[in-house]
């Protein structure tokens, strides 16, 4: 029931934002502009008003990030050495690469919130904000073959400008003022509930005629050996309960929904990548209960 009451709230909304999008005839405009208003707004201030009130030691925390970003530098290693041996288009496996280790940053922090309030939200913030330049970086990398333009692209980023502001406010001491926090705090749930939405309303499980060991490939790297590497590495370390079990969640993440937007710019397979996303989000709901059920035995 643990388990249960932890996921159902959130993979709730992802099915009603599904069925939103097939029921109604709002448009595409609507989806598109509520899409650019999480990314750029709501979710921006939810990632600065959770790091900004986290105190950041590395001490307490630098354990999680190395788990966390080791096991995402296990995962990018893993979808470049699947290379040789999967039949595909070039430009079809490039797409697929970067589902094989981005994460979704709405169901990261709407998990957090649930499993541990305002404290894992924090943390997890701060596991966001290290972990989407480097899976930016190898993403872009994977589909352009140089890195001319990303550190523009990566210092636009409004969760990474977010992010790295709250870290820098929080190191600063100063005490957030009440009204900004009440504002902030406001526009975050909005973010939470509004992101998962649109998390079902992206669900595309059509699209894929071809490749579909690459899919299978890449989405077992992303859902089971991504998170058994942070465990053991967790282990290893020595990590606290409750860091190893939001570091191996965070890693147990289906991907990013942003990963097609990527592709379709970058002249990759769209439809691909956004199969795999789908089909990520869905397998999800029994691989997150799995490692929940391990992080509790």
């Amino acid at each position: 029931m643990y388990i249960v009451n932890l996921l159902f709230p959130d993979f709730s909304l992802i099915l009603l934002g599904a069925v939103l999008h097939r029921i109604s005839n709002w448009g595409a405009e609507f989806w598109t502009g509520a899409e650019k208003l999480v990314y750029f707004l709501l979710f921006p201030a939810l990632l600065f008003y959770s790091t900004a009130r986290t105190p950041l030691s590395f001490d307490t925390s630098g354990k999680m990030l190395m788990v966390g970003m080791g096991a995402l530098l296990g995962a990018i290693l893993l979808t470049w050495l699947g290379k040789p041996w999967i039949k595909a288009a070039p430009m079809d496996y490039e797409s697929g690469m970067q589902t094989g280790y981005r994460f979704n940053s709405y169901m990261a922090l709407a998990l957090a919130a649930r499993l541990g309030g305002e404290q894992a939200t924090g943390m997890m913030a701060m596991l966001i904000g290290f972990g989407v330049p480097l899976c930016n970086l190898a993403a872009v990398h994977a589909l352009a073959h140089k890195s001319g333009g990303l550190f523009k692209e990566l210092a636009r980023n409004p969760l990474l400008i977010a992010t790295a502001c709250g870290l820098l406010y929080s190191l600063s001491g100063l005490p957030l003022p009440e009204v900004a926090g009440a504002v902030l705090s406001r526009l975050g749930n909005a973010a939470l509930a509004l992101g998962l939405l649109l998390v079902g309303a992206g669900l595309r499980l059509s699209g894929v005629h071809r490749a579909k060991a690459l899919a299978g490939y890449f989405l077992a790297v992303k859902l089971l050996a991504l998170p058994t590497i942070a465990w053991l590495l967790g282990q290893w370390l020595g990590l606290a309960p409750s860091q190893l079990q939001l570091v191996v969640l965070f890693c147990a993440l289906p991907t990013a929904s942003s990963a097609y937007i990527l592709a379709a710019r970058m002249g990759g397979n769209g439809p691909l990548v956004a199969f795999m996303i789908s089909a990520g989000t869905t397998l999800s709901a029994l691989t997150l209960p799995f490692w929940l059920w391990v992080l509790q035995h």
